[in-house]
């Protein structure tokens, strides 16, 4: 019987716990995907228009729309990445080269030889402005994945919450059913009473 008790308890408080967590996870949750979406509203980003070939191939629905969820912050860096590309002549960062190159000043590939470098007044070389632009896309485009990144684990989260309460009050439940239930009355024998045979 008491150790009947014991894990009548110990089923208690389990489902105690996973409730608690499954609540607290819950509004982490919630409060992670609100923080998230006020955050990329307040960033005030807007997507051009559909005639724009960026914006038609990922963006087309939401076009001239401000960007607020984390499906649309991922879209409008895949449409910064297009542009980007667009503007080096479809190299990466990698390459191309540090410098602008003196030979032919135009191409985004540049170079990193310095001495086939074009020079400023002072005699050092110029910095490719090419490159430079991947620097600024590398750094928006990572704000703006890491706000889908952060909106989907917001909702991982709320959903594990919503699992862990389901399954804290359904231990409760199983405890209150299997230990808790009425002790079966004892089986009595009635014993009949003896009758002395009466002499006749």
């Amino acid at each position: 019987m008491k150790g009947k008790k014991v894990w009548e308890i110990g089923g208690f408080i389990a489902g105690g716990v996973l409730i608690v967590f499954g609540v607290v996870a819950i509004f982490l949750g919630v409060s992670g995907y609100t923080t998230t979406r006020d955050a990329i509203k307040g960033e005030g980003i807007a997507f051009g228009s559909a005639d724009d070939p960026a914006v038609a191939k990922y963006a087309d629905q939401w076009a001239g729309e401000q960007v607020t969820t984390g499906d649309q912050a991922r879209a409008f860096a895949k449409i910064m990445r297009e542009h980007t590309f667009e503007s080096t002549g479809g190299l990466t960062y990698a390459e191309m080269g540090r410098f602008q190159s003196a030979a032919k000043p135009d191409d985004p590939a540049g170079t990193s030889d310095e001495a086939a470098a074009a020079k400023d007044e002072s005699g050092q070389p110029i910095s490719n402005g090419a490159r430079n632009i991947w620097v600024t896309e590398t750094a928006l485009t990572t704000a703006l994945n890491m706000s889908y990144m952060a909106e989907q684990l917001s909702v991982f989260g709320l959903v594990v919450g919503i699992a862990l309460l389901l399954t804290g009050i359904g231990l409760v439940i199983l405890a209150f059913a299997v230990f808790s239930r009425a002790v079966p009355a004892r089986e009595t024998s009635l014993a009949r009473p003896s009758t002395t045979p009466v002499a006749g």
